[in-house]
Protein backbone atom coordinates (compact mmCIF):
# COMPACT_ATOMS: atom_id res chain seq x y z
CA UNK A 1 0.00 0.00 0.00
CA UNK A 2 1.91 3.72 -1.21
CA UNK A 3 1.53 6.31 1.42
CA UNK A 4 -1.46 8.61 -0.82
CA UNK A 5 -3.51 5.03 -0.35
CA UNK A 6 -2.29 5.11 3.18
CA UNK A 7 -3.61 8.81 3.97
CA UNK A 8 -6.93 7.90 1.78
CA UNK A 9 -7.38 5.18 4.28
CA UNK A 10 -7.08 7.34 7.13
CA UNK A 11 -8.77 9.69 6.47
CA UNK A 12 -11.92 7.56 5.67
CA UNK A 13 -11.47 5.94 9.44
CA UNK A 14 -10.92 9.13 10.78
CA UNK A 15 -14.47 10.40 8.81
CA UNK A 16 -16.24 7.22 10.72
CA UNK A 17 -14.81 7.91 13.74
CA UNK A 18 -16.11 11.37 13.81
CA UNK A 19 -19.51 9.71 13.52
CA UNK A 20 -18.92 6.86 16.00
CA UNK A 21 -18.27 10.20 18.29
CA UNK A 22 -21.33 12.22 17.17
CA UNK A 23 -23.54 9.28 17.80
CA UNK A 24 -22.28 8.46 21.23
CA UNK A 25 -22.86 12.38 22.31
CA UNK A 26 -25.68 11.73 21.77
CA UNK A 27 -26.31 8.99 23.48
CA UNK A 28 -24.81 10.49 26.32
CA UNK A 29 -27.95 12.85 26.72
CA UNK A 30 -30.22 12.61 29.72
CA UNK A 31 -32.74 12.01 27.55
CA UNK A 32 -31.53 9.30 26.00
CA UNK A 33 -32.48 6.78 28.42
CA UNK A 34 -35.75 7.91 28.85
CA UNK A 35 -36.64 7.48 25.48
CA UNK A 36 -35.05 4.06 25.37
CA UNK A 37 -37.48 3.23 27.70
CA UNK A 38 -40.09 4.92 25.36
CA UNK A 39 -38.98 2.82 22.84
CA UNK A 40 -39.05 -0.56 24.96
CA UNK A 41 -42.29 -0.08 25.82
CA UNK A 42 -43.74 0.38 22.50
CA UNK A 43 -42.15 -2.85 21.49
CA UNK A 44 -43.73 -4.94 24.31
CA UNK A 45 -47.17 -3.33 23.71
CA UNK A 46 -47.17 -3.92 20.11
CA UNK A 47 -45.90 -7.51 20.62
CA UNK A 48 -48.73 -8.06 23.04
CA UNK A 49 -51.35 -6.37 20.99
CA UNK A 50 -50.05 -8.69 17.55
CA UNK A 51 -50.23 -11.79 19.44
CA UNK A 52 -53.65 -11.66 20.43
CA UNK A 53 -54.92 -9.96 16.69
CA UNK A 54 -52.45 -12.32 14.97
CA UNK A 55 -54.76 -15.54 14.94
CA UNK A 56 -57.85 -13.72 14.34
CA UNK A 57 -56.53 -12.28 11.33
CA UNK A 58 -55.17 -16.08 9.52
CA UNK A 59 -59.04 -17.11 11.21
CA UNK A 60 -60.62 -14.73 8.88
CA UNK A 61 -58.17 -14.83 5.58
CA UNK A 62 -59.09 -19.11 5.69
CA UNK A 63 -61.50 -20.81 2.80
CA UNK A 64 -61.36 -17.40 0.61
CA UNK A 65 -62.18 -17.77 -3.07
CA UNK A 66 -61.61 -15.41 -6.27
CA UNK A 67 -60.10 -12.56 -6.11
CA UNK A 68 -60.77 -12.25 -1.88
CA UNK A 69 -57.91 -15.51 -1.70
CA UNK A 70 -55.43 -13.19 -3.15
CA UNK A 71 -56.37 -10.17 -1.60
CA UNK A 72 -56.36 -12.74 1.73
CA UNK A 73 -52.67 -14.22 1.02
CA UNK A 74 -51.14 -10.79 0.73
CA UNK A 75 -52.95 -9.67 3.78
CA UNK A 76 -51.78 -12.69 5.50
CA UNK A 77 -48.13 -12.14 4.49
CA UNK A 78 -48.28 -8.65 6.28
CA UNK A 79 -49.93 -9.71 9.03
CA UNK A 80 -46.96 -11.88 10.00
CA UNK A 81 -45.19 -8.61 10.31
CA UNK A 82 -47.99 -6.88 12.62
CA UNK A 83 -45.98 -5.95 15.22
CA UNK A 84 -43.05 -4.26 12.88
CA UNK A 85 -46.29 -2.18 11.46
CA UNK A 86 -48.39 -1.33 14.63
CA UNK A 87 -44.89 -0.18 16.21
CA UNK A 88 -44.10 2.55 13.41
CA UNK A 89 -47.97 3.70 14.02
CA UNK A 90 -47.56 4.30 17.85
CA UNK A 91 -44.00 5.38 17.62
CA UNK A 92 -45.09 8.45 14.69
CA UNK A 93 -47.75 9.23 17.22
CA UNK A 94 -45.13 9.49 20.37
CA UNK A 95 -42.74 10.89 18.36
CA UNK A 96 -45.51 13.39 16.80
CA UNK A 97 -46.51 14.55 20.71
CA UNK A 98 -43.08 14.69 21.98
CA UNK A 99 -42.18 17.19 19.34
CA UNK A 100 -45.38 19.39 19.86
CA UNK A 101 -44.97 19.28 24.44
CA UNK A 102 -40.94 19.32 24.33
CA UNK A 103 -37.64 19.80 21.71
CA UNK A 104 -37.13 17.49 18.77
CA UNK A 105 -34.16 16.87 20.21
CA UNK A 106 -35.62 14.53 22.73
CA UNK A 107 -37.81 12.32 20.48
CA UNK A 108 -34.83 12.01 18.16
CA UNK A 109 -34.05 8.42 18.79
CA UNK A 110 -37.21 7.42 18.55
CA UNK A 111 -37.50 9.09 15.39
CA UNK A 112 -34.43 7.18 14.04
CA UNK A 113 -36.32 4.07 15.40
CA UNK A 114 -39.27 4.63 13.11
CA UNK A 115 -37.35 5.41 10.33
CA UNK A 116 -35.59 1.99 10.71
CA UNK A 117 -38.72 -0.08 11.13
CA UNK A 118 -40.52 1.45 8.72
CA UNK A 119 -37.41 0.47 6.02
CA UNK A 120 -37.04 -2.55 7.69
CA UNK A 121 -40.57 -3.45 7.37
CA UNK A 122 -40.46 -2.31 3.19
CA UNK A 123 -37.77 -3.87 2.06
CA UNK A 124 -39.32 -7.37 4.14
CA UNK A 125 -42.14 -6.86 2.11
CA UNK A 126 -40.70 -6.52 -1.58
CA UNK A 127 -37.96 -9.43 -0.65
CA UNK A 128 -41.07 -11.55 -0.24
CA UNK A 129 -42.35 -11.61 -3.81
CA UNK A 130 -38.47 -13.44 -4.24
CA UNK A 131 -39.55 -17.28 -4.71
CA UNK A 132 -35.64 -18.13 -4.41
CA UNK A 133 -35.46 -18.91 -0.18
CA UNK A 134 -31.40 -17.95 -0.46
CA UNK A 135 -31.97 -14.79 -2.91
CA UNK A 136 -34.71 -13.54 -0.75
CA UNK A 137 -32.47 -13.81 2.31
CA UNK A 138 -29.52 -11.97 0.54
CA UNK A 139 -31.43 -9.20 -0.52
CA UNK A 140 -33.19 -8.78 2.43
CA UNK A 141 -30.09 -8.29 5.01
CA UNK A 142 -28.35 -6.75 2.57
CA UNK A 143 -31.29 -4.01 2.48
CA UNK A 144 -31.15 -3.88 5.80
CA UNK A 145 -28.01 -3.25 6.42
CA UNK A 146 -27.34 -0.76 3.82
CA UNK A 147 -30.40 1.19 5.09
CA UNK A 148 -29.69 1.09 8.69
CA UNK A 149 -26.20 2.87 7.62
CA UNK A 150 -27.92 5.16 5.43
CA UNK A 151 -30.34 6.01 8.15
CA UNK A 152 -27.65 6.72 10.51
CA UNK A 153 -25.56 8.66 8.41
CA UNK A 154 -22.65 5.87 8.78
CA UNK A 155 -22.88 4.59 5.41
CA UNK A 156 -20.82 7.39 3.43
CA UNK A 157 -18.34 6.83 5.56
CA UNK A 158 -18.40 3.40 5.74
CA UNK A 159 -18.51 3.43 1.71
CA UNK A 160 -15.61 6.04 2.40
CA UNK A 161 -13.15 3.43 4.27
CA UNK A 162 -13.97 -0.16 2.15
CA UNK A 163 -13.35 1.42 -0.57
CA UNK A 164 -10.13 3.44 -0.06
CA UNK A 165 -8.58 -0.23 1.20
CA UNK A 166 -7.45 -1.90 -2.10
CA UNK A 167 -4.76 -2.75 -3.96
CA UNK A 168 -3.64 -2.55 -7.49
CA UNK A 169 -3.64 -5.48 -9.92
CA UNK A 170 -2.20 -3.95 -13.44
CA UNK A 171 -4.79 -1.27 -14.37
CA UNK A 172 -7.25 -2.76 -11.91
CA UNK A 173 -7.82 -1.17 -8.41
CA UNK A 174 -9.51 -3.90 -6.36
CA UNK A 175 -10.70 -2.49 -3.34
CA UNK A 176 -13.02 -4.43 -0.38
CA UNK A 177 -16.00 -2.53 -0.95
CA UNK A 178 -15.47 -3.53 -5.18
CA UNK A 179 -14.97 -7.37 -3.43
CA UNK A 180 -18.18 -7.13 -1.60
CA UNK A 181 -19.77 -5.66 -4.42
CA UNK A 182 -18.45 -8.19 -7.19
CA UNK A 183 -19.42 -11.15 -4.51
CA UNK A 184 -22.73 -9.92 -3.59
CA UNK A 185 -23.47 -9.58 -7.73
CA UNK A 186 -21.89 -12.63 -8.18
CA UNK A 187 -24.13 -14.60 -6.26
CA UNK A 188 -27.07 -12.71 -7.20
CA UNK A 189 -26.63 -13.31 -10.82
CA UNK A 190 -25.58 -17.29 -10.29
CA UNK A 191 -29.15 -16.97 -8.35
CA UNK A 192 -30.61 -15.64 -10.71
CA UNK A 193 -29.08 -17.87 -13.29
CA UNK A 194 -29.62 -21.24 -11.52
CA UNK A 195 -33.93 -19.59 -11.64
CA UNK A 196 -33.72 -19.04 -15.64
CA UNK A 197 -31.99 -22.48 -15.77
CA UNK A 198 -34.80 -24.37 -13.80
CA UNK A 199 -37.17 -22.80 -15.48
CA UNK A 200 -36.07 -23.29 -19.22
CA UNK A 201 -35.71 -26.72 -18.08
CA UNK A 202 -39.12 -27.48 -17.59
CA UNK A 203 -39.89 -25.61 -20.84
CA UNK A 204 -37.43 -27.87 -22.87
CA UNK A 205 -38.69 -31.27 -21.10
CA UNK A 206 -42.16 -30.56 -22.39
CA UNK A 207 -41.24 -30.02 -25.77
CA UNK A 208 -42.67 -33.89 -26.66
CA UNK A 209 -41.13 -33.89 -30.82
CA UNK A 210 -37.66 -33.46 -29.07
CA UNK A 211 -34.95 -36.72 -28.07
CA UNK A 212 -34.06 -36.71 -24.84
CA UNK A 213 -30.62 -36.52 -25.63
CA UNK A 214 -31.39 -33.01 -27.51
CA UNK A 215 -33.13 -31.81 -24.26
CA UNK A 216 -29.98 -32.87 -22.48
CA UNK A 217 -28.17 -31.03 -24.81
CA UNK A 218 -30.05 -27.97 -24.66
CA UNK A 219 -30.29 -27.67 -20.92
CA UNK A 220 -26.71 -27.91 -20.43
CA UNK A 221 -25.71 -25.59 -23.22
CA UNK A 222 -28.29 -22.94 -21.30
CA UNK A 223 -26.56 -23.59 -17.58
CA UNK A 224 -23.25 -23.19 -19.51
CA UNK A 225 -24.49 -20.02 -20.96
CA UNK A 226 -26.20 -18.55 -18.12
CA UNK A 227 -23.42 -19.09 -15.32
CA UNK A 228 -20.38 -17.84 -18.01
CA UNK A 229 -22.35 -14.98 -18.75
CA UNK A 230 -22.96 -14.31 -14.87
CA UNK A 231 -19.58 -14.43 -14.08
CA UNK A 232 -18.22 -12.25 -17.00
CA UNK A 233 -21.30 -9.62 -15.22
CA UNK A 234 -19.85 -10.28 -12.18
CA UNK A 235 -16.23 -8.50 -13.21
CA UNK A 236 -17.88 -5.91 -15.14
CA UNK A 237 -19.33 -4.69 -12.13
CA UNK A 238 -16.23 -4.03 -10.56
CA UNK A 239 -14.65 -2.40 -13.08
CA UNK A 240 -12.08 -5.44 -14.12
CA UNK A 241 -10.39 -5.71 -17.91
CA UNK A 242 -11.76 -8.67 -19.38
CA UNK A 243 -8.80 -8.63 -21.96
CA UNK A 244 -6.97 -9.65 -19.54
CA UNK A 245 -8.17 -12.98 -19.01
CA UNK A 246 -6.30 -13.93 -22.15
CA UNK A 247 -3.48 -14.68 -19.42
CA UNK A 248 -5.67 -16.32 -17.16
CA UNK A 249 -6.95 -18.62 -19.95
CA UNK A 250 -3.35 -19.85 -21.18
CA UNK A 251 -2.46 -20.68 -17.80
CA UNK A 252 -5.96 -22.61 -17.59
CA UNK A 253 -5.21 -24.34 -20.98
CA UNK A 254 -1.53 -24.79 -19.30
CA UNK A 255 -3.34 -26.77 -16.38
CA UNK A 256 -5.90 -28.34 -18.62
CA UNK A 257 -2.05 -29.40 -20.57
CA UNK A 258 -0.91 -31.13 -17.56
CA UNK A 259 -3.82 -31.77 -14.73
CA UNK A 260 -6.90 -31.69 -16.26
CA UNK A 261 -6.78 -34.37 -19.18
CA UNK A 262 -9.70 -36.18 -17.67
CA UNK A 263 -11.97 -33.72 -16.91
CA UNK A 264 -11.84 -32.29 -20.32
CA UNK A 265 -12.21 -35.76 -21.57
CA UNK A 266 -15.16 -36.64 -19.85
CA UNK A 267 -16.84 -33.00 -21.08
CA UNK A 268 -16.05 -33.67 -24.50
CA UNK A 269 -17.20 -36.99 -24.54
CA UNK A 270 -20.29 -36.34 -22.80
CA UNK A 271 -20.97 -33.13 -25.54
CA UNK A 272 -20.31 -36.15 -28.35
CA UNK A 273 -22.48 -38.66 -26.52
CA UNK A 274 -25.55 -36.08 -26.53
CA UNK A 275 -24.63 -35.31 -30.36
CA UNK A 276 -24.25 -38.90 -31.91
CA UNK A 277 -27.18 -40.41 -29.31
CA UNK A 278 -25.68 -43.36 -28.60
CA UNK A 279 -26.95 -43.59 -25.37
CA UNK A 280 -29.96 -41.48 -23.75
CA UNK A 281 -31.53 -41.25 -20.10
CA UNK A 282 -34.18 -44.28 -20.19
CA UNK A 283 -32.00 -46.81 -22.43
CA UNK A 284 -30.79 -50.47 -20.75
CA UNK A 285 -26.82 -50.32 -21.05
CA UNK A 286 -24.22 -53.06 -20.50
CA UNK A 287 -20.70 -51.58 -19.71
CA UNK A 288 -18.01 -54.86 -18.74
CA UNK A 289 -19.91 -56.41 -15.88
CA UNK A 290 -22.55 -53.35 -15.25
CA UNK A 291 -26.37 -54.04 -16.33
CA UNK A 292 -29.04 -51.31 -15.83
CA UNK A 293 -30.75 -48.59 -17.19
CA UNK A 294 -29.22 -45.04 -17.47
CA UNK A 295 -31.33 -42.31 -15.27
CA UNK A 296 -29.10 -38.91 -15.77
CA UNK A 297 -26.70 -37.95 -18.18
CA UNK A 298 -24.24 -35.22 -16.30
CA UNK A 299 -21.47 -32.88 -17.59
CA UNK A 300 -18.69 -35.26 -16.47
CA UNK A 301 -20.68 -38.79 -16.22
CA UNK A 302 -23.80 -41.04 -16.48
CA UNK A 303 -25.83 -41.83 -14.25
CA UNK A 304 -26.67 -46.18 -14.70
CA UNK A 305 -29.26 -47.52 -11.93
CA UNK A 306 -28.74 -51.64 -11.69
CA UNK A 307 -31.39 -54.37 -11.00
CA UNK A 308 -30.06 -54.53 -7.39
CA UNK A 309 -30.44 -50.42 -6.95
CA UNK A 310 -27.15 -49.60 -6.81
CA UNK A 311 -26.32 -46.43 -8.57
CA UNK A 312 -22.97 -46.56 -10.80
CA UNK A 313 -21.48 -43.21 -11.80
CA UNK A 314 -19.58 -43.97 -15.01
CA UNK A 315 -17.31 -41.16 -16.82
CA UNK A 316 -18.88 -39.99 -20.18
CA UNK A 317 -15.18 -41.37 -21.41
CA UNK A 318 -15.94 -44.74 -21.10
CA UNK A 319 -18.47 -44.83 -23.11
CA UNK A 320 -16.46 -43.28 -26.30
CA UNK A 321 -13.47 -45.88 -26.13
CA UNK A 322 -15.26 -49.12 -24.46
CA UNK A 323 -17.62 -51.45 -25.86
CA UNK A 324 -20.74 -50.42 -24.74
CA UNK A 325 -24.23 -52.90 -25.55
CA UNK A 326 -27.55 -50.63 -25.98
CA UNK A 327 -29.91 -53.38 -25.58
CA UNK A 328 -32.68 -49.89 -26.62
CA UNK A 329 -30.80 -48.01 -28.92
CA UNK A 330 -33.06 -48.10 -31.87
CA UNK A 331 -35.54 -50.70 -30.60
CA UNK A 332 -36.39 -52.56 -27.25
CA UNK A 333 -36.80 -55.52 -28.61
CA UNK A 334 -34.50 -57.90 -27.17
CA UNK A 335 -33.95 -61.65 -28.37
CA UNK A 336 -32.65 -63.63 -25.57
CA UNK A 337 -31.29 -67.44 -25.89
CA UNK A 338 -31.38 -70.06 -23.65
CA UNK A 339 -29.85 -74.12 -24.11
CA UNK A 340 -30.95 -77.04 -22.88
CA UNK A 341 -30.67 -81.06 -23.85
CA UNK A 342 -33.07 -84.00 -23.86
CA UNK A 343 -32.37 -87.66 -23.91
CA UNK A 344 -32.16 -89.69 -27.11
CA UNK A 345 -35.47 -91.60 -26.30
CA UNK A 346 -37.09 -88.38 -27.46
CA UNK A 347 -38.39 -86.42 -30.83
CA UNK A 348 -36.56 -83.67 -31.97
CA UNK A 349 -39.70 -82.63 -33.80
CA UNK A 350 -41.83 -82.90 -31.39
CA UNK A 351 -39.68 -81.11 -28.46
CA UNK A 352 -38.91 -78.40 -31.30
CA UNK A 353 -42.64 -77.63 -31.16
CA UNK A 354 -43.07 -77.78 -27.48
CA UNK A 355 -40.52 -75.90 -26.61
CA UNK A 356 -41.10 -73.28 -28.78
CA UNK A 357 -44.58 -72.49 -27.31
CA UNK A 358 -42.94 -72.85 -24.04
CA UNK A 359 -42.34 -68.81 -23.66
CA UNK A 360 -45.60 -67.48 -24.54
CA UNK A 361 -47.06 -68.68 -21.29
CA UNK A 362 -44.35 -66.06 -19.74
CA UNK A 363 -46.16 -62.62 -19.21
CA UNK A 364 -43.38 -60.95 -20.84
CA UNK A 365 -42.01 -62.81 -23.52
CA UNK A 366 -44.08 -60.97 -27.09
CA UNK A 367 -45.45 -63.07 -29.93
CA UNK A 368 -44.36 -61.41 -32.50
CA UNK A 369 -41.59 -62.59 -33.73
CA UNK A 370 -42.24 -66.06 -32.26
CA UNK A 371 -39.86 -67.67 -30.24
CA UNK A 372 -38.19 -70.68 -31.87
CA UNK A 373 -36.34 -73.71 -31.18
CA UNK A 374 -33.30 -75.65 -33.26
CA UNK A 375 -30.93 -78.75 -32.64
CA UNK A 376 -27.65 -77.23 -32.29
CA UNK A 377 -25.93 -80.53 -31.36
CA UNK A 378 -25.63 -84.29 -30.67
CA UNK A 379 -24.02 -84.28 -27.83
CA UNK A 380 -22.52 -87.55 -25.37
CA UNK A 381 -25.96 -88.07 -23.39
CA UNK A 382 -28.43 -85.59 -25.04
CA UNK A 383 -29.81 -83.70 -27.93
CA UNK A 384 -29.10 -79.98 -27.37
CA UNK A 385 -31.33 -77.41 -28.22
CA UNK A 386 -31.26 -73.82 -28.31
CA UNK A 387 -34.17 -71.53 -27.50
CA UNK A 388 -34.60 -67.67 -29.05
CA UNK A 389 -37.61 -65.94 -27.87
CA UNK A 390 -38.10 -61.52 -27.96
CA UNK A 391 -39.01 -59.23 -25.12
CA UNK A 392 -39.66 -55.72 -25.58
CA UNK A 393 -38.70 -54.55 -21.89
CA UNK A 394 -35.46 -55.42 -21.10
CA UNK A 395 -34.90 -52.67 -18.07
CA UNK A 396 -37.27 -54.77 -16.32
CA UNK A 397 -34.30 -57.65 -15.90
CA UNK A 398 -32.75 -60.16 -18.08
CA UNK A 399 -32.02 -62.97 -15.87
CA UNK A 400 -35.44 -62.93 -13.82
CA UNK A 401 -37.35 -63.71 -17.71
CA UNK A 402 -34.63 -66.14 -18.79
CA UNK A 403 -35.57 -67.92 -15.01
CA UNK A 404 -39.37 -67.82 -15.96
CA UNK A 405 -38.51 -69.53 -19.48
CA UNK A 406 -36.54 -72.29 -17.87
CA UNK A 407 -39.34 -72.82 -15.28
CA UNK A 408 -42.01 -72.61 -18.28
CA UNK A 409 -39.85 -75.13 -20.45
CA UNK A 410 -39.45 -77.64 -17.55
CA UNK A 411 -43.10 -78.09 -16.54
CA UNK A 412 -43.42 -78.29 -20.97
CA UNK A 413 -41.07 -81.33 -20.86
CA UNK A 414 -42.43 -82.81 -17.57
CA UNK A 415 -46.08 -82.64 -18.93
CA UNK A 416 -44.68 -84.52 -22.10
CA UNK A 417 -42.85 -87.04 -20.06
CA UNK A 418 -39.66 -85.78 -22.00
CA UNK A 419 -36.93 -86.49 -20.01
CA UNK A 420 -33.40 -84.23 -19.43
CA UNK A 421 -30.17 -86.76 -19.24
CA UNK A 422 -28.07 -86.93 -16.38
CA UNK A 423 -24.31 -87.11 -18.33
CA UNK A 424 -23.39 -90.97 -18.85
CA UNK A 425 -20.03 -92.38 -18.58
CA UNK A 426 -18.94 -95.90 -19.91
CA UNK A 427 -16.09 -97.24 -17.38
CA UNK A 428 -14.07 -100.48 -18.47
CA UNK A 429 -12.50 -102.83 -16.09
CA UNK A 430 -9.18 -104.79 -17.52
CA UNK A 431 -8.22 -107.78 -16.17
CA UNK A 432 -10.43 -111.60 -15.75
CA UNK A 433 -11.07 -113.61 -12.89
CA UNK A 434 -9.46 -113.35 -9.20
CA UNK A 435 -7.13 -110.82 -10.94
CA UNK A 436 -10.26 -108.22 -11.10
CA UNK A 437 -10.12 -105.19 -8.86
CA UNK A 438 -6.69 -105.95 -7.60
CA UNK A 439 -3.81 -103.55 -6.98
CA UNK A 440 -1.23 -103.93 -10.04
CA UNK A 441 2.22 -104.04 -7.69
CA UNK A 442 5.30 -103.17 -9.51
CA UNK A 443 7.82 -105.49 -10.31
CA UNK A 444 10.56 -106.15 -7.84
CA UNK A 445 14.10 -104.95 -9.49
CA UNK A 446 16.74 -107.68 -9.57
CA UNK A 447 20.39 -107.48 -7.28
Amino acid sequence: MDPENTTEVLTSAQELWNELLKLGTRLMQPWTLYQLIIIAGIVIFCTVFARILIPKCGKWCEGKEGLYKYFSNIFLDVHRRLTLAMYILAASLVVSVMQIITWPSRSFFIGVSVELAFSWLLISVVSSFIKNGTLRSIVTWLGWIIATLQITDFLEPTTNLLDSISLEFGSTNLSVLMVLIALFSLVALFLMASLISRTGARKINRINDMSPSIKVLLNKALQIGLYTTAFLLSLKVIGFDLGSLAVLSGAIGLGIGFGLQKIVSNLISGIIILLDKSIKPGDVISLNETFGWITKLGARYASVTTRDGREHLIPNEDFITSQVINWSHSSDFVRLDIYFGVDYDSNPHEVKKLAAAAPLTVDRVVNNPPPVAHVVNFGDSSVDFILRFWISDPNKGLTNIRGNVYLALWDTLQENNIGIPYPRREITMLGTGDDVGKPVRPPKKKS
